[in-house]
């Protein structure tokens, strides 16, 4: 037993996917006792297993299994609710605190617990989850909502888990989210275009990568040592209509990517500093 376990919550995770994963190895390393590893599907079971023997839990399939404190549920948006009504009437909630981890759903997802006798909260991590990928959550901004039981003690694990807990109002909620897709798939999706741009100036996706990774790491590195006006360069802060023009007549031949562009562009106009900023408007507007 690793030091100062006796003193910490059970938890049953109830999902073995990506955040699933990332979750059990780190509250483990934490110093948790990982109860159970729930997953709704068999064909999930063989990867839930060998979770399970990395951080000493069991797995299986039913739900009465859980003896844990706190069943956190890592699980699709989709499917929250109606696992929450799934588990099986016997299983008592009182004492219990139940989690789940929607960036965009409420801690009311997890109603028919409350109802049942649980505190419940949402904890939502501010991080992406890869397959092949397992990124520490320390130093991770966790958002959190819901009952005060539920909240003191998601606190407490993510203050262990070595990131940091804030408030946040369950009326915010699908805002957020769409900030962090802005923060991290929607930035993927740029990426991919940017790779279809390459592709026109003759250079593959796979040499696109590469060559574009130094231009990539010096703009998060500017954006985050200066923010984002004085890490903004290029032809709109030169505010070069001609550039502009020049750009918009190549990607004629990716529309998509011009779509992207444009838009962008747009958004640069109406929130970095720019010179020309007028011209730069109608040239946009033209798309000529």
């Amino acid at each position: 037993m690793l030091p100062g376990m006796a003193s910490k919550a059970r938890i049953a995770i109830i999902g073995a996917g990506k955040l699933g994963s990332a979750l059990a190895v780190s509250l483990r390393k934490a110093g948790y006792t990982i109860d159970v590893l729930i997953t709704w599907s068999r064909e999930s079971l063989p990867g839930a297993r060998k979770l399970a023997k990395k951080v000493g839990a069991r797995s299986g399939t039913d739900p009465r299994e859980i003896k844990g404190e706190c069943i956190w549920l890592c699980v699709p948006d989709s499917e929250i609710s109606a696992v929450a009504r799934a588990f099986p009437r016997q299983l008592s909630w009182k004492g219990r605190v139940a989690l789940h981890s929607s960036g965009a759903l409420t801690s009311d997802a997890l109603d028919s617990l409350r109802r049942r006798g649980a505190s419940v909260a949402s904890v939502h991590p501010l991080m992406t989850f890869v397959r092949g990928s397992r990124p520490s959550l320390a130093g991770v901004p966790f958002a959190i909502e819901g009952d005060s039981a539920a909240v003191r003690m998601a606190r407490r694990m993510v203050r262990d888990l070595g990131g940091s807990a804030y408030s946040i109002r369950r009326q915010d909620k699908a805002a957020y989210h769409a900030w962090g897709m802005f923060a991290s798939p929607l930035l993927t999706a740029l990426l991919a275009t940017t790779e279809r741009v390459a592709m026109i100036a003759g250079v593959s996706g796979k040499a696109a990568k590469k060559r574009m990774m130094p231009i990539l790491q010096q703009t998060l590195a500017n954006y985050a040592a200066f923010g984002a006006p004085d890490a903004f360069s290029g032809p709109i802060i030169r505010g070069d209509v001609e550039t502009i023009r020049r750009h918009l007549s190549v990607l004629k031949r990716e529309p998509l990517a011009r779509e992207v562009y444009t838009a962008l562009a747009r958004a640069a106009l109406s929130y970095l500093p720019t010179k020309n900023r007028d011209k730069l408007k109608r040239l946009l507007a033209s798309g000529r």
